[in-house]
């Protein structure tokens, strides 16, 4: 398996793969904007196939984890854990204090990660994301980038 920096050529399978896992996928011109907006992003290849991808933000000594996706066929082989491990790593060695992100409560996968990565819930956004009735909240986790082994 091979993590490289995603470019523009990624653009479209990776829009693929998100339209393959999330109800409300970004564009693959969602992936560009993030791209000339200067975030940084991964993708995550094994076999010259597309296994996942994460994009994260950073707003002065703060990191945003923006987006991260793994293929269904690959979900629940740690691929997410280690995308996780990689960008909380790489924001400690950018000088950034600490992680936040936004998770729907009903992705209970994605809760577990996250928890199980040292992500605390601090608070709640109502009515955040788009669902197939109306809208849901999102749940804003935090950790702390303090200790980790750039």
């Amino acid at each position: 398996m091979e993590l490289k920096p995603m470019t523009e050529q990624d653009l479209e399978r990776v829009a693929a793969l998100e339209a393959a896992v999330q109800p409300f996928p970004w564009s693959a011109n969602h992936f560009a904007d993030s791209l000339r907006a200067g975030h940084w992003a991964w993708v995550l290849r094994g076999k010259g196939e597309l296994l996942g991808f994460v994009v994260l933000m950073a707003v002065l000594d703060e990191a945003h984890l923006l987006n991260l996706a793994i293929a269904p066929g690959h979900q629940g082989q740690g691929l997410g854990a280690r995308l996780l491990r990689h960008v909380l790593q790489w924001s400690a060695r950018q000088g950034m204090a600490s992680m936040y992100l936004e998770v729907r409560p009903s992705n209970g996968r994605a809760l577990a990660l996250y928890q199980h990565l040292g992500f605390r819930e601090i608070g709640r956004r109502k009515a955040y994301y788009p669902a197939q009735t109306g809208r849901e909240d999102a749940l804003l986790y935090r950790r702390s980038l303090e200790g980790i082994q750039p």
